[in-house]
């Protein structure tokens, strides 16, 4: 049996939907998706856009009209898989050097017409430095990427 990789977080949910829907309802609807709690600025959130494209961004729009861009795509491949990097650094703050940002990578795998298992891998943690465990911690705990996943499946199977 394989060792798990300790900068590598895994999480999967299966919506009862086929993997189309479920590639377009995370990426499209990723504002309903993302906590508003979970904000770098100072100024509460009022939208989180996806921008739909390699090289596109994933930001969080404030009440005040601030920006906090925190992702870039990197993998755009309709209906199979999106990949962004997270470049938010263990202090929660935005990450400038795209070589310490980590990446997640989100699969959307068809498990019968209608039925996809979605796959999320959130992987290279260290690059973040000091204090990445506690990101990955962070991340992997109950107000990270599971709760990501549960808000998507309530969208999706809607």
């Amino acid at each position: 049996m394989p060792v798990a990789d300790p900068t590598t977080v895994r999480h999967e949910v299966v919506v009862e939907v086929p993997a189309e829907r479920a590639f377009v309802v995370f990426t499209e609807q990723f504002d309903a998706i993302k906590p508003r709690e979970h904000n770098l600025l100072d100024s509460p959130i009022v939208e989180t856009v996806f921008e739909p494209r390699v090289g596109g961004a994933v930001y969080d729009r404030a009440e005040d009209g601030s920006q906090c861009r925190w992702a870039r795509v990197l993998v755009f491949e309709p209906p199979h898989r999106v990949v962004i990097s997270w470049d938010i650094t263990p202090a929660w703050t935005v990450e400038t050097d795209p070589g310490r940002s980590s990446e997640v990578e989100v699969q959307f795998i068809p498990d019968g017409p209608e039925r996809t298992l979605v796959a999320l891998e959130h992987r290279h943690l260290d690059r973040h430095g000091d204090g990445w465990e506690r990101e990955r911690d962070s991340v992997d705990g109950p107000g990270g990427w599971p709760v990501y996943l549960e808000r998507f499946a309530g969208l999706a199977d809607t």
